[in-house]
Protein backbone atom coordinates (compact mmCIF):
# COMPACT_ATOMS: atom_id res chain seq x y z
CA UNK A 1 0.00 0.00 0.00
CA UNK A 2 2.97 2.59 0.50
CA UNK A 3 4.23 1.56 -2.37
CA UNK A 4 1.24 2.15 -4.01
CA UNK A 5 1.17 5.89 -2.64
CA UNK A 6 4.76 6.69 -3.61
CA UNK A 7 4.27 5.64 -7.11
CA UNK A 8 0.99 7.67 -7.49
CA UNK A 9 2.63 10.48 -5.68
CA UNK A 10 5.56 10.09 -8.34
CA UNK A 11 2.95 9.51 -11.11
CA UNK A 12 1.70 13.23 -9.73
CA UNK A 13 4.46 14.50 -9.81
CA UNK A 14 5.06 13.79 -13.24
CA UNK A 15 1.65 14.69 -15.11
CA UNK A 16 2.55 18.77 -12.90
CA UNK A 17 5.81 18.47 -14.21
CA UNK A 18 4.64 17.39 -17.81
CA UNK A 19 1.91 20.48 -18.00
CA UNK A 20 4.02 23.03 -16.89
CA UNK A 21 6.15 22.28 -19.50
CA UNK A 22 3.25 22.02 -22.02
CA UNK A 23 2.05 25.25 -20.36
CA UNK A 24 5.71 26.69 -20.63
CA UNK A 25 5.87 25.60 -24.14
CA UNK A 26 2.50 27.19 -25.45
CA UNK A 27 2.87 31.13 -26.03
CA UNK A 28 0.98 33.55 -28.41
CA UNK A 29 -0.23 32.17 -31.41
CA UNK A 30 -0.70 36.30 -33.28
CA UNK A 31 1.83 36.23 -35.80
CA UNK A 32 5.52 37.64 -35.58
CA UNK A 33 4.77 41.41 -35.70
CA UNK A 34 6.46 43.43 -39.01
CA UNK A 35 6.20 47.18 -39.48
CA UNK A 36 4.88 47.53 -42.93
CA UNK A 37 6.95 49.68 -44.90
CA UNK A 38 5.59 52.94 -45.41
CA UNK A 39 4.14 53.90 -48.96
CA UNK A 40 5.72 57.19 -49.25
CA UNK A 41 9.59 58.76 -50.60
CA UNK A 42 11.73 58.30 -47.72
CA UNK A 43 11.97 62.25 -47.94
CA UNK A 44 9.09 64.66 -47.52
CA UNK A 45 9.38 67.44 -50.23
CA UNK A 46 11.45 70.13 -49.45
CA UNK A 47 10.03 72.63 -51.55
CA UNK A 48 13.78 74.60 -50.95
CA UNK A 49 13.08 74.67 -47.53
CA UNK A 50 16.07 74.62 -45.08
CA UNK A 51 15.52 71.32 -42.92
CA UNK A 52 16.01 71.42 -38.79
CA UNK A 53 17.33 69.09 -35.94
CA UNK A 54 14.24 69.68 -34.42
CA UNK A 55 10.38 68.93 -34.50
CA UNK A 56 7.40 70.64 -34.07
CA UNK A 57 6.02 67.68 -32.39
CA UNK A 58 8.99 69.16 -29.88
CA UNK A 59 7.31 72.78 -29.97
CA UNK A 60 4.58 72.87 -26.92
CA UNK A 61 1.43 75.08 -28.90
CA UNK A 62 2.02 77.72 -25.68
CA UNK A 63 5.47 78.29 -27.02
CA UNK A 64 4.41 78.30 -30.93
CA UNK A 65 1.34 80.58 -30.59
CA UNK A 66 2.50 84.04 -29.27
CA UNK A 67 -0.92 85.84 -28.97
CA UNK A 68 -1.86 86.14 -25.57
CA UNK A 69 -5.25 86.17 -26.93
CA UNK A 70 -5.05 83.06 -29.08
CA UNK A 71 -3.46 81.25 -26.29
CA UNK A 72 -6.71 82.16 -23.77
CA UNK A 73 -9.18 80.84 -26.65
CA UNK A 74 -7.08 77.70 -27.04
CA UNK A 75 -7.41 76.47 -23.45
CA UNK A 76 -11.15 77.47 -23.58
CA UNK A 77 -11.45 75.27 -26.15
CA UNK A 78 -9.30 72.27 -24.42
CA UNK A 79 -11.31 72.93 -21.98
CA UNK A 80 -15.13 72.54 -22.91
CA UNK A 81 -14.69 70.97 -26.98
CA UNK A 82 -17.05 68.39 -26.80
CA UNK A 83 -14.99 66.64 -29.55
CA UNK A 84 -12.51 66.48 -27.49
CA UNK A 85 -14.08 65.61 -24.40
CA UNK A 86 -16.02 62.35 -26.59
CA UNK A 87 -11.89 61.30 -27.08
CA UNK A 88 -10.34 61.26 -23.81
CA UNK A 89 -14.04 59.75 -22.17
CA UNK A 90 -13.21 57.25 -25.09
CA UNK A 91 -9.81 56.38 -23.79
CA UNK A 92 -11.29 55.65 -19.94
CA UNK A 93 -13.52 53.15 -21.87
CA UNK A 94 -10.79 51.59 -23.28
CA UNK A 95 -8.58 51.56 -20.36
CA UNK A 96 -11.75 49.97 -18.63
CA UNK A 97 -12.15 47.70 -21.17
CA UNK A 98 -8.47 46.36 -20.93
CA UNK A 99 -9.35 45.75 -16.99
CA UNK A 100 -12.09 43.41 -17.76
CA UNK A 101 -9.76 41.87 -20.38
CA UNK A 102 -7.34 41.20 -17.60
CA UNK A 103 -10.01 39.89 -15.52
CA UNK A 104 -11.09 37.18 -17.97
CA UNK A 105 -7.80 35.80 -17.47
CA UNK A 106 -7.95 34.93 -13.72
CA UNK A 107 -10.37 33.16 -11.71
CA UNK A 108 -13.61 34.56 -10.25
CA UNK A 109 -14.40 33.79 -6.78
CA UNK A 110 -18.33 33.48 -5.49
CA UNK A 111 -20.31 33.30 -2.56
CA UNK A 112 -23.22 31.02 -3.35
CA UNK A 113 -26.15 29.56 -1.34
CA UNK A 114 -28.34 26.25 -3.30
CA UNK A 115 -30.92 24.19 -2.72
CA UNK A 116 -31.60 21.01 -4.69
CA UNK A 117 -34.25 19.07 -4.77
CA UNK A 118 -35.57 15.68 -6.73
CA UNK A 119 -36.60 12.22 -6.49
CA UNK A 120 -34.75 8.68 -5.39
CA UNK A 121 -35.09 5.73 -7.02
CA UNK A 122 -37.71 4.90 -4.19
CA UNK A 123 -39.78 8.01 -4.91
CA UNK A 124 -38.82 9.59 -2.10
CA UNK A 125 -38.05 13.40 -2.03
CA UNK A 126 -34.34 14.70 -1.13
CA UNK A 127 -33.26 18.31 -0.57
CA UNK A 128 -29.83 18.65 -0.46
CA UNK A 129 -28.64 22.61 0.95
CA UNK A 130 -25.11 23.93 0.12
CA UNK A 131 -23.14 26.99 0.69
CA UNK A 132 -19.64 28.03 0.65
CA UNK A 133 -17.69 29.64 -2.34
CA UNK A 134 -17.63 28.83 -5.60
CA UNK A 135 -15.22 28.88 -9.14
CA UNK A 136 -17.16 28.81 -12.06
CA UNK A 137 -15.75 27.99 -15.44
CA UNK A 138 -12.26 29.38 -14.82
CA UNK A 139 -10.01 28.57 -18.04
CA UNK A 140 -6.46 27.59 -18.09
CA UNK A 141 -5.04 30.08 -20.89
CA UNK A 142 -3.19 26.92 -22.11
CA UNK A 143 -3.08 28.11 -25.58
CA UNK A 144 -2.68 32.27 -24.55
CA UNK A 145 -6.44 33.01 -26.16
CA UNK A 146 -7.15 34.86 -23.15
CA UNK A 147 -4.05 36.72 -23.52
CA UNK A 148 -3.98 37.36 -27.18
CA UNK A 149 -7.70 39.12 -26.68
CA UNK A 150 -5.98 41.04 -23.57
CA UNK A 151 -3.66 42.19 -25.98
CA UNK A 152 -5.60 43.18 -28.55
CA UNK A 153 -7.89 45.38 -26.17
CA UNK A 154 -4.37 47.06 -24.70
CA UNK A 155 -3.68 48.14 -28.57
CA UNK A 156 -7.12 49.30 -28.49
CA UNK A 157 -6.15 51.18 -25.56
CA UNK A 158 -3.05 52.60 -26.87
CA UNK A 159 -5.11 53.18 -30.58
CA UNK A 160 -7.71 55.48 -28.52
CA UNK A 161 -4.85 56.93 -26.73
CA UNK A 162 -3.07 58.31 -29.40
CA UNK A 163 -6.72 59.38 -31.38
CA UNK A 164 -7.38 61.54 -28.14
CA UNK A 165 -3.85 63.25 -28.81
CA UNK A 166 -4.61 63.54 -32.39
CA UNK A 167 -8.33 65.38 -31.57
CA UNK A 168 -6.17 67.65 -29.63
CA UNK A 169 -3.82 68.36 -31.59
CA UNK A 170 -6.67 68.88 -34.48
CA UNK A 171 -8.34 71.04 -32.23
CA UNK A 172 -5.86 73.21 -31.13
CA UNK A 173 -4.66 74.24 -35.00
CA UNK A 174 -8.68 74.38 -35.97
CA UNK A 175 -8.91 77.31 -33.24
CA UNK A 176 -5.65 78.91 -34.20
CA UNK A 177 -6.98 79.10 -37.89
CA UNK A 178 -10.49 80.23 -36.86
CA UNK A 179 -9.13 83.00 -35.11
CA UNK A 180 -6.85 84.27 -38.19
CA UNK A 181 -10.22 83.67 -40.13
CA UNK A 182 -12.28 86.02 -37.86
CA UNK A 183 -9.26 88.58 -37.44
CA UNK A 184 -9.17 88.56 -41.29
CA UNK A 185 -12.88 89.36 -41.42
CA UNK A 186 -12.83 92.43 -38.82
CA UNK A 187 -9.73 93.81 -41.54
CA UNK A 188 -12.01 92.78 -44.33
CA UNK A 189 -14.83 94.66 -42.52
CA UNK A 190 -13.13 97.58 -41.93
CA UNK A 191 -11.99 98.30 -45.09
CA UNK A 192 -15.13 97.50 -46.30
CA UNK A 193 -17.25 99.83 -44.21
CA UNK A 194 -14.02 102.86 -45.43
CA UNK A 195 -14.89 101.79 -48.91
CA UNK A 196 -18.36 103.01 -48.07
CA UNK A 197 -17.92 106.19 -46.46
CA UNK A 198 -15.60 106.68 -49.60
CA UNK A 199 -18.28 106.23 -52.14
CA UNK A 200 -20.78 107.40 -50.18
CA UNK A 201 -19.11 111.02 -50.36
CA UNK A 202 -17.95 110.40 -53.99
CA UNK A 203 -21.55 109.94 -54.91
CA UNK A 204 -22.65 113.00 -53.46
CA UNK A 205 -19.92 114.45 -55.29
CA UNK A 206 -21.24 113.15 -58.81
CA UNK A 207 -24.50 114.22 -58.08
CA UNK A 208 -23.35 117.64 -57.34
CA UNK A 209 -21.27 117.65 -60.15
CA UNK A 210 -24.44 115.97 -62.64
CA UNK A 211 -26.88 118.47 -60.82
CA UNK A 212 -24.55 121.33 -62.68
CA UNK A 213 -24.00 119.41 -66.03
CA UNK A 214 -20.32 118.85 -65.16
CA UNK A 215 -20.98 114.75 -65.06
CA UNK A 216 -23.04 112.64 -67.58
CA UNK A 217 -26.05 110.10 -66.83
CA UNK A 218 -23.01 107.62 -67.40
CA UNK A 219 -20.72 108.82 -64.45
CA UNK A 220 -23.79 109.22 -62.27
CA UNK A 221 -24.39 105.28 -62.61
CA UNK A 222 -21.17 104.11 -62.36
CA UNK A 223 -20.93 105.71 -59.48
CA UNK A 224 -24.48 104.54 -57.51
CA UNK A 225 -22.78 101.12 -59.24
CA UNK A 226 -19.92 101.28 -57.12
CA UNK A 227 -21.71 102.45 -53.93
CA UNK A 228 -24.35 99.42 -54.33
CA UNK A 229 -21.16 96.81 -54.79
CA UNK A 230 -19.55 98.49 -51.74
CA UNK A 231 -23.42 97.62 -49.54
CA UNK A 232 -22.79 93.99 -51.00
CA UNK A 233 -19.73 93.54 -50.20
CA UNK A 234 -20.66 94.92 -46.87
CA UNK A 235 -23.32 92.22 -46.36
CA UNK A 236 -21.17 89.43 -47.45
CA UNK A 237 -18.36 90.82 -45.19
CA UNK A 238 -20.76 90.64 -41.64
CA UNK A 239 -22.11 87.16 -42.72
CA UNK A 240 -18.58 85.76 -42.74
CA UNK A 241 -17.31 86.97 -40.14
CA UNK A 242 -20.89 85.74 -38.09
CA UNK A 243 -20.44 82.37 -39.74
CA UNK A 244 -16.71 82.50 -39.19
CA UNK A 245 -17.43 83.37 -35.15
CA UNK A 246 -20.17 80.77 -35.58
CA UNK A 247 -17.66 78.17 -36.62
CA UNK A 248 -14.94 79.40 -33.51
CA UNK A 249 -17.67 79.34 -30.70
CA UNK A 250 -18.43 75.55 -31.63
CA UNK A 251 -14.64 74.54 -31.56
CA UNK A 252 -14.67 76.59 -27.63
CA UNK A 253 -17.49 74.60 -26.82
CA UNK A 254 -19.23 78.53 -26.08
CA UNK A 255 -19.14 81.63 -26.91
CA UNK A 256 -16.05 83.04 -27.35
CA UNK A 257 -15.14 86.61 -25.20
CA UNK A 258 -15.84 89.27 -27.49
CA UNK A 259 -12.25 91.45 -26.36
CA UNK A 260 -10.63 88.49 -27.10
CA UNK A 261 -11.79 88.53 -30.81
CA UNK A 262 -10.46 91.89 -31.47
CA UNK A 263 -7.38 93.93 -33.18
CA UNK A 264 -4.91 92.53 -35.64
CA UNK A 265 -3.96 88.76 -36.01
CA UNK A 266 -0.74 89.87 -36.65
CA UNK A 267 0.32 91.51 -33.39
CA UNK A 268 2.19 88.55 -31.86
CA UNK A 269 3.86 86.40 -34.98
CA UNK A 270 4.07 82.74 -34.51
CA UNK A 271 7.27 80.75 -34.07
CA UNK A 272 9.17 79.42 -37.06
CA UNK A 273 7.91 75.61 -37.55
CA UNK A 274 10.75 73.41 -37.28
CA UNK A 275 11.06 71.41 -40.52
CA UNK A 276 12.62 68.20 -40.54
CA UNK A 277 12.50 66.48 -43.90
CA UNK A 278 12.56 62.32 -43.16
CA UNK A 279 9.38 60.97 -43.60
CA UNK A 280 9.81 58.73 -40.52
CA UNK A 281 8.98 61.65 -38.75
CA UNK A 282 5.32 60.81 -39.93
CA UNK A 283 5.56 57.76 -37.64
CA UNK A 284 5.38 60.32 -35.01
CA UNK A 285 1.84 61.49 -35.37
CA UNK A 286 -0.79 60.65 -33.52
CA UNK A 287 -3.10 59.64 -36.00
CA UNK A 288 -0.03 57.34 -37.41
CA UNK A 289 0.54 56.06 -34.22
CA UNK A 290 -3.00 54.85 -33.54
CA UNK A 291 -3.22 53.05 -37.22
CA UNK A 292 -0.53 51.20 -35.88
CA UNK A 293 -1.85 50.55 -32.67
CA UNK A 294 -4.89 49.21 -34.45
CA UNK A 295 -2.95 46.98 -36.75
CA UNK A 296 -1.45 45.56 -33.58
CA UNK A 297 -4.95 44.33 -32.15
CA UNK A 298 -5.56 42.67 -35.31
CA UNK A 299 -2.24 40.71 -35.20
CA UNK A 300 -3.55 39.50 -31.51
CA UNK A 301 -7.58 38.92 -32.57
CA UNK A 302 -5.78 36.38 -34.69
CA UNK A 303 -3.83 34.93 -31.89
CA UNK A 304 -6.97 34.26 -30.19
CA UNK A 305 -8.93 33.10 -32.97
CA UNK A 306 -6.00 30.62 -33.87
CA UNK A 307 -5.73 29.25 -30.22
CA UNK A 308 -10.09 28.13 -30.52
CA UNK A 309 -8.96 25.24 -32.57
CA UNK A 310 -7.07 23.68 -29.65
CA UNK A 311 -7.88 22.13 -26.73
CA UNK A 312 -9.66 24.13 -23.55
CA UNK A 313 -9.06 23.38 -19.77
CA UNK A 314 -12.00 24.93 -17.81
CA UNK A 315 -12.11 24.21 -14.02
CA UNK A 316 -14.89 24.55 -11.73
CA UNK A 317 -14.27 24.16 -7.98
CA UNK A 318 -16.32 24.77 -4.43
CA UNK A 319 -15.59 24.72 -1.11
CA UNK A 320 -17.72 24.89 2.14
CA UNK A 321 -21.15 23.28 4.14
CA UNK A 322 -23.39 20.78 2.62
CA UNK A 323 -26.50 19.60 4.27
CA UNK A 324 -30.08 17.55 3.53
CA UNK A 325 -31.30 20.16 5.99
CA UNK A 326 -31.13 24.08 6.41
CA UNK A 327 -30.91 24.16 10.14
CA UNK A 328 -27.92 21.70 9.80
CA UNK A 329 -25.97 23.69 7.33
CA UNK A 330 -23.54 25.39 9.05
CA UNK A 331 -22.79 22.27 11.82
CA UNK A 332 -19.66 20.59 12.19
CA UNK A 333 -19.24 17.68 9.86
CA UNK A 334 -20.49 19.21 6.90
CA UNK A 335 -17.94 20.57 5.26
CA UNK A 336 -17.54 19.47 1.83
CA UNK A 337 -15.33 20.49 -1.21
CA UNK A 338 -15.72 19.75 -5.06
CA UNK A 339 -13.15 19.88 -7.90
CA UNK A 340 -14.31 19.81 -11.45
CA UNK A 341 -11.85 20.02 -14.20
CA UNK A 342 -13.07 19.58 -18.02
CA UNK A 343 -11.25 19.48 -20.93
CA UNK A 344 -13.04 20.61 -24.45
CA UNK A 345 -11.53 19.84 -27.95
CA UNK A 346 -13.67 21.61 -30.55
CA UNK A 347 -14.40 18.88 -32.99
CA UNK A 348 -17.21 19.79 -34.95
CA UNK A 349 -18.62 23.79 -34.60
CA UNK A 350 -19.88 24.10 -37.93
CA UNK A 351 -16.95 26.33 -39.62
CA UNK A 352 -17.32 28.60 -36.97
CA UNK A 353 -13.71 28.97 -35.73
CA UNK A 354 -12.67 28.77 -39.28
CA UNK A 355 -14.57 31.63 -39.95
CA UNK A 356 -13.42 33.62 -37.31
CA UNK A 357 -10.10 33.13 -38.17
CA UNK A 358 -10.50 34.42 -41.73
CA UNK A 359 -12.59 37.40 -40.36
CA UNK A 360 -9.33 38.02 -38.21
CA UNK A 361 -7.32 37.88 -40.88
CA UNK A 362 -9.63 39.87 -43.49
CA UNK A 363 -9.76 42.45 -40.42
CA UNK A 364 -5.51 42.32 -39.83
CA UNK A 365 -5.31 43.45 -43.88
CA UNK A 366 -7.67 46.04 -43.82
CA UNK A 367 -5.41 47.81 -40.63
CA UNK A 368 -2.93 47.33 -42.84
CA UNK A 369 -4.43 48.87 -45.67
CA UNK A 370 -5.68 51.99 -43.18
CA UNK A 371 -2.17 52.33 -41.30
CA UNK A 372 -0.52 52.80 -45.10
CA UNK A 373 -3.21 54.90 -46.20
CA UNK A 374 -2.71 57.41 -42.51
CA UNK A 375 0.90 57.50 -43.71
CA UNK A 376 -0.24 58.53 -47.26
CA UNK A 377 -2.45 60.96 -45.93
CA UNK A 378 0.05 62.33 -43.84
CA UNK A 379 2.62 62.46 -46.36
CA UNK A 380 -0.12 64.32 -48.55
CA UNK A 381 -0.78 67.11 -45.55
CA UNK A 382 2.88 68.09 -44.85
CA UNK A 383 3.60 68.43 -48.84
CA UNK A 384 0.84 70.90 -48.92
CA UNK A 385 1.63 72.99 -46.04
CA UNK A 386 5.04 72.82 -47.13
CA UNK A 387 4.20 73.90 -50.65
CA UNK A 388 2.04 76.49 -48.95
CA UNK A 389 4.92 77.64 -46.98
CA UNK A 390 7.42 78.13 -49.83
CA UNK A 391 4.86 80.06 -52.34
CA UNK A 392 2.48 81.88 -50.09
CA UNK A 393 5.04 84.13 -48.83
CA UNK A 394 6.51 85.34 -52.70
CA UNK A 395 2.53 85.58 -53.00
CA UNK A 396 2.12 87.76 -50.54
CA UNK A 397 5.23 89.86 -50.96
CA UNK A 398 3.62 90.50 -54.81
CA UNK A 399 0.29 91.22 -53.46
CA UNK A 400 1.80 93.56 -51.32
CA UNK A 401 3.11 95.30 -54.37
CA UNK A 402 -0.11 94.95 -56.52
CA UNK A 403 -2.01 97.11 -53.97
CA UNK A 404 0.97 99.31 -53.92
CA UNK A 405 0.82 100.07 -57.72
CA UNK A 406 -3.40 100.13 -57.41
CA UNK A 407 -3.20 102.71 -55.16
CA UNK A 408 -0.83 105.09 -56.50
CA UNK A 409 -2.66 104.16 -59.76
CA UNK A 410 -5.40 105.46 -58.48
CA UNK A 411 -3.94 108.66 -56.60
CA UNK A 412 -2.55 109.65 -60.10
CA UNK A 413 -5.90 108.98 -61.96
CA UNK A 414 -7.95 111.13 -59.10
CA UNK A 415 -4.87 114.08 -59.75
CA UNK A 416 -5.19 113.30 -63.14
CA UNK A 417 -9.51 113.86 -63.04
CA UNK A 418 -9.02 116.97 -61.19
CA UNK A 419 -6.94 118.57 -63.97
CA UNK A 420 -9.10 117.40 -66.37
CA UNK A 421 -6.39 115.11 -67.51
CA UNK A 422 -8.61 111.35 -66.76
CA UNK A 423 -12.31 111.16 -67.20
CA UNK A 424 -14.32 110.11 -64.24
CA UNK A 425 -14.96 106.23 -65.85
CA UNK A 426 -10.93 106.30 -65.02
CA UNK A 427 -11.40 106.79 -61.69
CA UNK A 428 -14.16 105.14 -60.77
CA UNK A 429 -12.21 101.62 -62.69
CA UNK A 430 -9.40 102.77 -60.32
CA UNK A 431 -11.02 102.40 -57.46
CA UNK A 432 -13.08 99.45 -58.09
CA UNK A 433 -9.86 97.56 -59.02
CA UNK A 434 -7.85 98.91 -55.75
CA UNK A 435 -10.70 98.01 -53.67
CA UNK A 436 -10.30 94.19 -54.85
CA UNK A 437 -6.76 94.26 -54.38
CA UNK A 438 -6.68 95.00 -51.08
CA UNK A 439 -9.49 92.30 -50.05
CA UNK A 440 -7.26 90.09 -52.29
CA UNK A 441 -4.10 90.85 -49.83
CA UNK A 442 -6.11 91.00 -46.60
CA UNK A 443 -7.51 87.11 -47.42
CA UNK A 444 -3.73 86.18 -48.03
CA UNK A 445 -2.04 87.55 -44.94
CA UNK A 446 -4.92 85.28 -43.05
CA UNK A 447 -3.71 82.56 -45.68
CA UNK A 448 -0.20 82.80 -44.92
CA UNK A 449 -0.77 82.99 -40.83
CA UNK A 450 -3.27 79.42 -41.33
CA UNK A 451 -0.39 77.69 -43.65
CA UNK A 452 1.79 78.59 -40.49
CA UNK A 453 -0.53 76.84 -38.07
CA UNK A 454 -1.32 74.03 -40.38
CA UNK A 455 2.12 73.10 -40.64
CA UNK A 456 2.72 73.15 -36.86
CA UNK A 457 -0.29 70.78 -36.92
CA UNK A 458 0.60 68.51 -39.54
CA UNK A 459 3.88 67.90 -38.45
CA UNK A 460 2.80 66.63 -35.07
CA UNK A 461 2.82 69.61 -32.57
CA UNK A 462 -0.01 70.75 -30.75
CA UNK A 463 -0.34 67.92 -28.20
CA UNK A 464 0.47 68.74 -24.53
CA UNK A 465 -0.32 66.67 -21.19
CA UNK A 466 -3.23 67.12 -19.54
CA UNK A 467 -0.98 68.29 -16.13
CA UNK A 468 1.14 71.19 -18.75
CA UNK A 469 -1.77 72.80 -19.61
Amino acid sequence: MKHLMQHSSALRATALAAMALVLSACGSMAPDYQRPAAPVPAQLPSAGLPASNSVAADVPWQNFFADARLQKLIRIALDNNRDLRVALLNVEQARATVDVRKADRWPTLNAGLSLSRGTTTTGATASSFSAGLLVTSYEIDLFDRLRSQTDAAFAQYLATTEAGKAAQISLIGSVANAYFAVQADNDLLQLVQQTLRTREESLKLTQLRFDKGANSQLDLSQAQSLLEAARVALAQTQRQRMQDENALNLLLGQTAPAELLQGAATAAPMAEVPIGLSSELLLRRPDVAQAEQQLLAANANIGAARAAFFPKILLTASAGSVSSEFENLFKDGTFAWNLAPQLLMPLFDMGRNQANLASAKAAREVAVAQYEKSIQSAFREVADALAGRATLGEQLKAQQAQTQAESERARLTDLRFKNGASSYLEVLDAQRSLFAVQQAELQLRAQVLQNQATLYRVMGGGWVAENSR
